[in-house]
Parts: C-alpha cells; structure tokens; sequence
C-alpha cells in the first residue's frame, strides 16, 4: 500500500492513534495516579473533618483550587481551539482534536476532584436539578460546567467525524457556554464581600485571561508531545505553535500588568482585610509560593523566554509553557487559600493574628492522582485515537 493510501485511510479511521507514544508510560503514569485512592478512601471512611487539611476558617484548601487550575485549563483550551474550526483561523485548526480531547479530561478531572471536597457529589447532582437556587453563583456554575462539558464532548465527537458545520455550532455552542461558566467561576469568589481580597468584578475578568494563558500553555506542551518534540513538528504545527507562542507572550505581560496594579491597590492606603491578605503573599506564610512560583516560575522566566526569543524558537516556547503551567498551579493556590488567611473575626486567636492551613496527605493524594491520571488519558487518547488535523 502506497504512503498516500496510507494517510487517506488513517484520515478516515477515528482509531488510527500515534502509536510512537509508549504504552509503559502510560501503564506507569496510570499505575502512580492510585495513590489518589488514599485520599479517595480515606475521606469516605473517616470523613472530611479527619481527612483535610481544611477548617471553619480556611473551608476551602487544595481541592478546591486543584479543581479551578483543572477547569481553568479546560475552559482555556477550548477558547483557543475554537480559533480554529470556530473562528476560521486556519493555522490554528491542526490542534482542534488534541486540544478539545485534554479539554473534556481536565474537566472530568476537576469534576472528580470537587466530588471529593463536596462529600456527597451524587447528592449534589440530584439536588441541583430538583432544587435549583438561581440566586446562587455555584449552583450557576456546576450547571453551566455541566453544559460546557456536554457541548465540548459533542464538538469532539463532531471532529472526529469530519463533520466541519456540526463543529463549528458545537464549538461556538461551547466557547459561549466556556465563557459564562469560566467567568461565572470568577464571581463566586468576586461576590463574596466578606473577603475583600476577592470581592469585586476583578476575578471574572482576571480568570478569564489566566484561562487563555493556561490553555496556550497547554496546547504548545501538547503538540510537542504529538510530535516527538519540537525539532519533529509538522511545518503546519510549527507555524501554529509559533504563532500561540507570541500570543502567550502577549497574554504573560498582560496577566503580569494585572497582577501589579492588584498587588499596587490592595497596598495603597492600606484597606483592611485586603492589605493584610496581600502581606501574606509578598512577606508572610505564603511568600515563597508567591514570589519563587508564580512570580518567577510562572511568569518571569516564561515572559522573558518568549521576549528574548521573539516568539520564534519552539524549544523556548515549550520550555515557558511548562514553567507557566507549574507557577499557574501555585498561583490558584494562593489565590484561593491567601483570601481566607485573614480571619473575619477573633483575629486575635490566632497566631500572628492569621489562619492557617497545610494541605492534608489525603489532599495531596488526591490532587497528584488526579494530575497522573488526567496525563495519563491523554497520552492513551493520542495513541488510540485519530486526533491529527493533517
């Protein structure tokens, strides 16, 4: 059979996979994300209360922002997919397979990571739908997450069958729905006024721009992947690639010009509650994770190897993507744990007058089996499924 022959019946075969990805890695990556059923068990046998590391003053801990890191990156893959078959972005449309399919994983991933943090999640599921609180921003945001999942599983289901128009509906379907979940998201912490630190329109808005340079990041670390790195890439993957690397760029000085002007206004004339939580990131418990992951690993080193390099080089381009998607974790985990630190009364029981919270082993069990597992799916969807656009 010719080579041409080959490619046109691969084209037509949603199960011809890349199978230069290897299946002990996968085996491997499956096997250590079990650690996760520590965590798993331990909470359904002995609870929350023995189980987290959380308390009535810092309710919300590491699932809690594991899950926003998860649905940040789905709703930012999705976003810059839809340039592709939804936009009509042509250069863009040979990573629509790949990205949609790590879109519908991070979500599931994150689903399953909250489902741990809620305590009865079937309960949650049924309530939600016999019992809505329309008044209530997380019961919009589960319903409009539930959506976005259904419409992106429709829109890859429509790529794999090459149904172009089915794709672009579904895919604008779920760009919208990504959109009003995503920054639906920002307003449950953006309402709360009990914490000043969040309270106010800045998060919707913020949680959106972090979604799209969560989902860049992604998508070049992807395509490296597909590929076999970046000397491997296909000219129409390299042009994508170095045409998301400069938007990247772009994106990193715009999230770094935010993160000044918040860090400038939560200091400025020193209000109370917020200029204490914004202490905690710059000098207190939480300065190291601040300024040594999300400030260098997250956004210095990436926004300076994408400057220097002029958004040219894929190796550099992959290099600030995989720093940016480790400082993009710690930076969701100081966003949510940093605005609870302050305590809203009795300050003075505490030491230092502030919270505190240490992730459980049952949490970072269950986080590090999520991230394994979501990496491990993946990689057994590129080597089973047909997600090439060439």
């Amino acid at each position: 059979m010719s080579e041409n022959t080959e490619a046109v019946k691969c084209s037509s075969d949603m199960f011809c996979g890349n199978r230069s990805i290897p299946m002990p890695l996968i085996i491997v990556l499956a096997a250590f994300s079990l650690v996760g059923l520590y965590g798993v068990g331990n909470i359904l046998i002995n609870g929350h209360a023995s189980s987290l590391g959380v308390t009535r003053s810092v309710p919300w801990g590491l699932l809690i922002s594991t899950y926003v890191f998860f649905v940040v990156s789905s709703t930012g893959l999705c976003l810059i997919s839809s340039m592709g078959h939804v936009f009509g972005i042509e250069k863009y449309e040979v990573i629509g397979k790949r990205a949609i399919v790590l879109a519908i994983l991070t979500l599931l991933c994150g689903f399953g990571v909250i489902g741990m943090e809620v305590g009865h999640p079937l309960r949650m599921a049924i309530y939600n739908v016999i019992s809505p609180n329309l008044t209530s921003a997380i019961w919009w945001m589960g319903t409009l997450y539930s959506v976005y999942m259904v419409c992106i599983i429709i829109e890859f289901y429509f790529l794999m069958k090459h149904n172009h128009k089915g794709a672009f509906y579904a895919g604008l379907a779920g760009f919208i729905a990504g959109i009003s979940a995503h920054s639906n998201l920002g307003a449950v912490f953006g309402f709360l006024e009990a914490r000043p630190f969040w309270h106010g329109p800045y998060l919707p808005i913020y949680f959106i721009l972090s979604a799209l340079i969560s989902g860049t990041a992604l998508i070049i670390i992807i395509m490296n992947i597909a590929y076999g790195g970046p000397s491997k890439l296909s000219e129409k993957a390299k042009n994508a690639v170095l045409s998301l690397s400069k938007l990247f760029g772009l994106l990193l000085g715009i999230i770094i010009f935010f993160d000044i002007w918040k860090i400038i206004t939560s200091l400025y004339g020193t209000p109370p509650e917020k200029y204490e939580t914004v202490m905690t990131l710059i000098a207190g418990p939480l300065s190291v994770n601040f300024w040594l992951f999300e400030v260098l690993i997250g956004m210095l080193i990436p926004f300076g190897l994408i400057l220097f390099s002029k958004g040219n080089s894929v190796k550099k381009a992959l290099m600030a993507a995989c720093f940016a998607v480790v400082g993009i974790f710690f930076m969701r985990y100081d966003l949510v744990v940093a605005g609870q630190l302050v305590p809203m009364r009795n300050a003075e029981d505490f030491a230092g007058g502030l919270a505190s919270y240490a992730p459980s082993f049952s949490e970072i069990s269950i986080v590090a089996g999520a991230i394994l597992l979501c990496c491990a799916l993946f990689l057994a969807a590129e080597r089973y499924l047909n997600l090439s656009e060439e």
